[in-house]
């Protein structure tokens, strides 16, 4: 369990209320609509008013009362008072502030961790571009959202398995063979002509540089016409060198997986040929029309799929009954696919393949990434793979750094489409999200820096706290609540929303509260409650992929 320094009160609560209305009830403490209110509120009796058949004020001023002569509590709280139809304010005393951040001290950055329950192990499968050129900050987004969705479940305690599927297979590899071929043989005067949806980017010029390097004019009498010995090669090296600048790509922005999957293996090894002839046995493929179907509709689908087309030639799908059914074997709790938006109407497809091979499509989730754009000075910037005019994760990372990128791609919810300003990301200013988040860091460390001393363990309280003090605390202790509830509802968006809030509340504490040169309970209180909030910011910056300077 992670550690709440609220537990205590709301332990209490619960116990007042059940006295009071005869039923347990979760217990919600939140910040009141006004701050001269107090520093907590909850609304428990509200929800407790119709089993208990009691106006909810009355349900509220039992409670009330029993907090107040609750001699455990008593030294947590200064007040408690009971407001509007029957919400309950509380003001906590200094005792419970400087007990609450000595704990989260001693916590150090486990602060907020191990709250998962159950904890689960969970594969996690993204980015997954093709092999077919650099990838694109469509794919940037992906690759951020789910390394930090990643971090985020560890961190509450999940074992995480991280996999990246190369699509090394199909049309669209012979079309990379085809177009690399093109730009190898052109330096030796001979045209490989590229069909149309092949691809004219830069980066096959690249790659053939990297292959006549080494293999010299190996190839060059292949070309024409273009043999299916050297297509093969031009198609197999060309993807492993794009997958290897892939990978590294990856790396260079702290996004590492634990196993590349190849789809092409799975045709070479016959898995997916048996894949398909078990749903025959089955009872879950037939033939209609020329084509073999999966029986999709049966397990929940819309409509039947195409697993074989009249031609003879495979679809994805029947990559796709085999792949999954081999993670499903691999002995996960939990399997989550992140896919582009416009995937949607795969999510039931690939449930009912784990349904009709004996498995339960609910192990499976699928979270659908929206589309990224970039705008620079209000207009955005068009992207085209295969006209070689796309603006590559590599290029973004190298106008803006990498703490920009990955902030930048977290910091909306993954379900709306997203707008990068690329000139706010540049800016070295506190209207610059990501550097407003560091820069409270960097000021808590330099304040840290500054003191000879720690200050001492046993420091009594201060007899009162400036309400920037009070926010902050308050605040670093919702931390394990946002951090349980980013890995519960798949979005690392809340971590960035809580730092930049968080951000906010210390450099308030900032302005208005010297640390040094302030009578011993108050300059102990105060380096501890800096202490722990450069602790905080560091862990959650982490878990976006993101550094934490101490100097800028």
């Amino acid at each position: 369990m992670p550690l709440d320094v609220l537990e205590s009160l709301r332990t209490a609560i619960g116990d007042a209320a059940e006295q009071a209305a005869g039923a347990r009830p979760t217990v919600i403490l939140t910040a009141p609509a006004q701050p001269e209110h107090g520093d907590l509120a909850t609304p428990v009796a509200m929800g407790l008013a119709k089993q208990a058949k009691k106006p909810p004020r009355e349900i509220a001023e039992t409670i009330a009362q029993s907090l107040a002569a609750d001699a455990n509590v008593g030294g947590q709280l200064r007040d408690v008072e009971v407001a509007g139809p029957g919400f309950i304010n509380l003001r906590l005393a200094p005792e419970w502030f400087a007990a609450a951040v000595r704990r989260i001290i001693g916590a150090d950055l486990e602060f907020g961790s191990g709250g998962a329950e159950p904890p689960e192990r969970i594969l996690m499968e993204y980015v997954s571009a093709n092999p077919t050129g650099p990838l694109h900050v469509g794919h940037a987004r992906h690759a951020a959202y789910a390394d930090s969705l990643a971090r985020v479940l560890v961190f509450n305690g999940h074992q995480v398995d991280r996999e990246y599927y190369i699509n090394d297979h199909g049309r669209q590899m012979e079309m990379l063979g085809i177009s690399i071929a093109s730009a190898y043989g052109a330096p030796f005067g001979v045209e490989v002509p590229v069909p149309e949806d092949g691809y004219r980017g830069d980066y096959i010029k690249v790659v053939a540089e990297l292959l006549r390097s080494e293999i010299g004019d190996r190839y060059v009498h292949d070309l024409e016409p273009l043999t299916e010995e050297a297509l093969g090669f031009f198609s197999g090296r060309g993807g492993e060198l794009t997958i290897k600048a892939i990978r590294e790509e990856l790396i260079s922005v702290g996004v590492e997986f634990d196993a590349f999957f190849s789809e092409a293996s799975l045709h070479w090894d016959g898995r997916v040929a048996d894949a398909v002839a078990a749903l025959e046995e089955r009872g879950d493929a037939y033939e209609a029309e020329g084509a073999l179907w999966f029986k999709s509709s049966k397990y929940g689908d819309e409509k039947d799929r195409v697993l074989r087309r009249a031609d003879g030639d495979l679809t994805y799908l029947a990559s796709d009954v085999a792949y999954h059914l081999d993670k499903a074997d691999r002995g996960h709790d939990r399997l989550i696919d992140v896919l582009g938006a416009d995937h949607h109407g795969y999510i039931a497809r690939l449930k009912a393949i784990l349904e009709s091979g004996g498995k339960s499509g609910e192990m499976l989730e699928v979270s659908l990434i929206q589309l990224v754009s970039l705008l620079e000075k209000g207009e955005a910037k068009k992207m085209s793979k295969r006209a070689g005019t796309l603006v590559t994760m590599g290029d973004l990372v190298a106008d803006i750094g990498v703490d920009a990128t990955r902030f930048f791609l977290v910091q909306r919810s993954h379900e709306t489409p997203l707008e990068l300003d690329l000139d706010l990301a540049r800016e070295q200013s506190q209207e610059n999200p990501v550097y407003y988040v560091q820069y409270a860091h960097t000021r808590a460390v330099g304040i840290l820096r500054q003191l000879e001393s720690e200050p001492p363990s046993g420091a009594p309280a201060p007899a009162e706290l400036d309400a920037a003090e009070r926010a902050l605390l308050l605040n670093l202790s919702r931390w394990p609540d946002a951090v349980s509830e980013a890995g519960q509802k798949r979005g690392p968006h809340r971590v960035a929303a809580y730092l930049i809030d968080l951000a906010g509340d210390f450099h308030a504490f900032y302005h208005r509260c010297h640390v040094s040169d302030e009578p011993e309970d108050v300059q102990s209180f105060r380096v501890n409650l800096t202490r722990a909030t450069a602790r905080t910011i560091r862990a959650g910056l982490g878990l976006l992929g993101v550094s934490a300077p101490e100097r800028m």
